[in-house]
């Protein structure tokens, strides 16, 4: 779209810079509201249920007022910590999801944005922790006395980490303390001197340590056998693209050990390397065959290169059927989108690699919440500018029952539109907060805090899309238009959350008016928004040759 090129950043900051065309109104708009409807809607925020009126909007939000925390099987300590904190009611993704935790299966957890997927994953493994601990005594298996269990949380990316060590560290015992010791190995983080009960990291920080800050393999072992829980969250990212060969690493690791443990306890033979190997082979079948891009050299549970045992390995042996063997982990997997049409996607890839997992699936995954509203505009180069600023400056009108300071999302596709976004909207005299890749960890966070605390314009990327838990966004503007369907549910699923009201306005240029159809389409007949983004190769270059025509670089 124009704002992605340096020439219409020029123009557009030009265009901003003469005063009487703010009051312009752009005649192509048109403006559609969602129907109302019933369906699972929750939220993992620490939101109290006195702030939402509306009946019916309580209706699509928390579960019936006959299920309580203490109905789930969470401990009484644990209720009055989220009692604390404002959840006196799960909503109706968590009153699904932590039994199926609690039960000890392997659980995949997919549902629409802000439905309370952190809260529905932390309250069950903490209370699991939180027993094993105040029952530590009584305990006769030797493997739980001799290992420390912990619960592994891993996050794309640091500020997610974070994010979860708050919402974790927020669940406090009667004293004040937090109930149980949570810390984040990422960024700046260094490994904690204690080992927490709950740690969160990426992956590539968890490699870095097991194979570059413990080359001598001392603790590598004795961590990966107290790992007990292991959560993937936002797992469509983690399942794909740079973070595939990561995470598919760690989880063979995870595997491995449990194979290991579980022949230990049968007095079979150790595995030997070829076996190690199978199971990586194992995982790339899981994967399809073209997926993942094995690297020069494989390693195994203790690193070593196993390419000179298996030259003799036949391509039949790396499909064999895995050996059934004593499970002593347990897998939960998070995502807000999970395509599972194709073998390559995130949620193909689970039910191949965990075909017994439990799936709990919320009723609005993939779709929009019955309490948001969309304003659609078809724009030029020539009233972009003017529509950009008039979405942000009366966009609050239909959102005035949201409690609190009203805060205002502005997204962009790169760094540079949201450069020259900010510049525009500061040329308005509004004052903004940018959010991007190019900015430091630190001003991003700082920027982030601000904004949280005084509400305003946060002008971003697809970087501020996934999983950042900010309360009371009233409104949420595509100044470009998202490029995929994951992007766009991520982008809309900030706002509308907590059963409030919210408000997505998507500026569309004309390169983009066969997306836009198929995803009003989707919506008016209640489909899935994924399908209006058809993997199809006629639909994609169709899309592609009218964004090179519409390109003024061209």
């Amino acid at each position: 779209m124009i704002l992605q090129h340096s020439i219409s950043i020029c123009k557009l900051w030009r265009l901003s810079s003469t005063p009487n065309r703010f009051l312009f109104r752009p005649s192509a708009a048109t403006y559609t509201c969602q129907p109302q409807c019933c369906r699972i809607r929750a939220f993992g925020s620490a939101v109290s249920a006195a702030k939402v009126a509306d009946t019916n909007q309580n209706e699509t939000f928390f579960a019936e007022e006959s299920v309580s925390w203490t109905s789930l099987g969470v401990s009484d300590s644990l209720c009055r910590a989220l009692s604390s904190i404002g959840l006196h009611r799960p909503s109706l993704i968590q009153a699904t999801c932590i039994p199926s935790i609690l039960s000890g299966a392997d659980v995949v957890v997919a549902a629409e944005t802000g439905s309370g997927k952190t809260h529905g994953y932390l309250v069950p493994l903490i209370d699991k922790l939180c027993q094993l601990s105040d029952n530590s005594g009584a305990i006769a298996d030797q493997d739980v006395r001799k290992h420390h269990r912990l619960s592994l949380v891993l996050c794309p990316n640091v500020m997610l980490c974070e994010q979860v060590v708050r919402m974790a560290n927020s669940l406090c015992n009667d004293s004040g303390k937090p109930l149980l010791g949570v810390a984040a190995v990422c960024g700046r983080q260094v490994w904690p001197v204690k080992e927490p009960d709950v740690m969160v990291s990426t992956p590539a920080a968890l490699l870095n340590y097991l194979y570059s800050i413990d080359p001598e393999r001392r603790r590598r072992s004795e961590f990966i056998r107290s790992v007990k829980y292991v959560v993937f969250d936002e797992a469509d990212m983690l399942l794909c693209g740079s973070f595939q060969n990561q995470v598919v690493r760690l989880i063979n690791m995870f595997r491995f050990d449990e194979k290991q443990l579980s022949r230990s306890k049968n007095s079979e033979p150790e595995m030997s390397s070829t076996s190690d190997l199978e199971e990586f082979r194992d995982l790339k079948a899981d994967y399809g065959e073209d997926e993942i891009e094995e690297e020069d050299t494989e390693v195994g549970e203790d690193g070593a290169n196993l390419e000179a045992d298996t030259k003799g390995l036949k391509r039949k042996d790396w499909r064999r059927v895995r050996k059934i063997y004593e499970r002593s982990k347990q897998y939960i997997f998070v995502a807000a989108t999970l395509p599972e049409n194709g073998k390559r996607t995130a949620g193909g890839v689970l039910k191949r690699m965990f075909p017994d997992a439990r799936w709990v699936s919320g009723n609005y995954l993939h779709q929009h919440s019955p309490r948001l509203e969309q304003r659609w505009i078809e724009v030029s180069v020539d009233t972009q500018v003017d529509a950009l600023i008039d979405a942000v400056k009366n966009g609050d009108s239909v959102v005035d029952s949201v409690p609190g300071v009203l805060r205002t999302m502005v997204f962009a596709n790169t760094v540079e539109a949201v450069e020259a976004v900010a510049k525009i909207l500061t040329g308005a005299g509004l004052e903004c907060f940018r959010y991007h890749s190019d900015s430091s960890l630190e001003e991003r966070t700082q920027n982030l805090l601000d904004f949280q605390q005084k509400g305003g314009v946060f002008v971003c990327t697809d970087a501020a899309a996934r999983g950042l838990d900010i309360p009371n966004i009233s409104h949420v503007i595509q100044a470009e238009f998202a490029t995929s369907a994951v992007d766009f549910l991520h982008r809309v699923g900030r706002t509308a959350r907590a059963g409030q009201p919210g408000l997505v306005t998507s500026l569309y240029r004309e390169s983009n008016r066969d997306l836009v159809a198929a995803i009003r389409l989707a919506e008016k007949i209640e489909e899935p928004v994924e399908k209006a983004f058809s993997r199809k190769r006629s639909f994609r270059n169709k899309i592609k040759k009218r964004g090179r025509e519409a390109s003024p670089m061209r």
